[in-house]
């Protein structure tokens, strides 16, 4: 039996067709500049650079299989010699601007959470459907993985990873289980895993809410990868970046990570005029103009692409530099 990874799914992306209409005044004029902050399989991309031929993309991403998989479409799109795609996380966004020389950029996307590639291969780690090695790197170099937080992690740390980053109600139930199946044996796969959280929460939990190890396995995911931490100091900087006119969407799939969102560009979009002065000062109105606030995907997509049952997208304009 061959040992080699299985074909990527045919990749649909998710709300292609509204952050496209979000993304295009943006991205029209001859000389613009996309930054694709996760550039998984270049769904979003690829649409923006074919509607939009002077446009040119810079795309990050931290994991080797997206990188090679995306180079391959946008060059058998024909649209590869308008594109650089950079081994970044999205938090290394100023960074890589700096290298390429961009002071500014006209779009940025974050299209977050795990990728179609991620899941759809089974040796990553990153489901709890197959049995595979306890790994859930979005970087195969780095040096944390799941199995490690799942074997080292002390029951308190773990349950607070559980309870805050999956929103998982039972999480001490959980951590204490982990802890006492660990000293039998180390975990090293996915499957005696989600047969454990399985069994530790409550029989009628179980019966409602999809796979009972859902939640965990996102929590130690975000935990292995510092996603939130990675969001929280990436989207700063993204805006920093975005020239006036310039435009961010960003697609979230849980609550953590549209928290995050919501504030970040809320903040942008207030007036800090101080209320007891008769007229708004130009130095304190806002620097961004809301486009989209946690728009969900149409019932028909989500019939035709079941991953975007929880995506959310929302998108900002800069209006201005801030004083």
């Amino acid at each position: 039996m061959s040992t080699e990874p299985a074909p990527p799914a045919v990749h649909v992306p998710v709300l292609l067709d509204r952050v496209t209409g979000l993304l295009g005044p943006a991205c029209s004029a001859a000389g613009a500049v996309l930054v694709d902050a996760t550039l998984g399989l270049a769904g979003h991309a690829l649409a923006l650079l074919r509607a939009h031929p002077g446009l040119r993309l810079v795309g990050l991403d931290r994991d080797p299989d997206a990188r090679a998989e995306a180079t391959r479409r946008l060059a058998g799109a024909g649209v590869a010699d308008r594109a650089t795609v950079v081994p970044a996380v999205f938090d290394e966004l100023p960074e890589v601007l700096d290298r390429l020389g961009l002071a500014e950029v006209q779009a940025v996307l974050f299209d977050l959470g795990v990728s179609s590639l991620q899941l759809d291969r089974p040796d990553r780690g990153f489901s709890y459907a197959t049995d595979a090695p306890l790994d859930m790197r979005m970087d195969p170099s780095a040096p944390r993985t799941a199995a490690d937080v799942v074997n080292t992690y002390a029951a308190a740390d773990l349950a607070r990873v559980l309870r805050v980053y999956g929103e998982e109600r039972f999480a001490p139930r959980i951590a204490a289980a982990v802890v006492r199946e660990r000293e039998r044996a180390p975990f090293t796969h996915t499957g005696r895993l989600a047969h454990l959280v399985r069994d530790a929460i409550p029989a009628a939990t179980r019966r409602t809410g999809g796979h009972p190890a859902k939640r965990t396995f996102q929590a130690l995911r975000i935990e292995v990868n510092d996603e939130l931490g990675a969001l929280e100091r990436a989207l700063p900087a993204a805006l920093d970046a975005l020239a006036v006119g310039g435009r961010l969407a960003v697609i979230t799939f849980h609550s953590l990570e549209d928290r995050i969102v919501k504030q970040t560009l809320a903040a942008g979009a207030v007036d800090r005029t101080p209320p007891e002065l008769p007229v708004p000062l130009p130095d304190l109105g806002p620097t961004l103009r809301l486009l989209a606030r946690g728009e969900a995907a149409s019932g028909a997509e989500v019939a035709a692409n079941p991953r975007a049952a929880s995506a959310r997208v929302r998108a900002a304009e800069r209006i201005r530099r801030a004083a």
